[in-house]
């Protein structure tokens, strides 16, 4: 295993940590989503450079686009989330309440 997949599995790896272990507020579940979208993205950009492969090429402007659709629906909810309850805090947000 080269050096660059593992910094792409270790980013994913810390993402996936920090989303498990500091939920606290939305904005911080956001970003370590958006980190994990970025560690995926970069992972399938250079794969297909690597081995010269073109046919794999769409994949990663599909990924980008739907870590786009993702982070735009992300900071939607943040938004709607701070004016109905006044805070970002996840324990405030309770599915049975809405």
């Amino acid at each position: 295993m080269s050096l660059m997949h593992l910094s792409f599995y270790s980013a994913f790896t810390l993402s996936t940590l920090g989303l498990a272990f500091h939920r606290t507020h939305l904005v911080s579940a956001l970003l370590c989503l958006e980190s994990m979208m970025l560690s995926m993205y970069l992972a399938l950009s250079t794969g297909p450079a690597e081995t010269l492969m073109t046919s794999s090429t769409l994949l990663p402007i599909l990924m980008l686009a739907f870590s786009a659709c993702e982070a735009g629906t992300g900071l939607a909810m943040l938004v709607a989330s701070t004016r109905t309850h006044g805070s970002d805090h996840l324990h405030n947000l309770n599915l049975l309440q809405c």
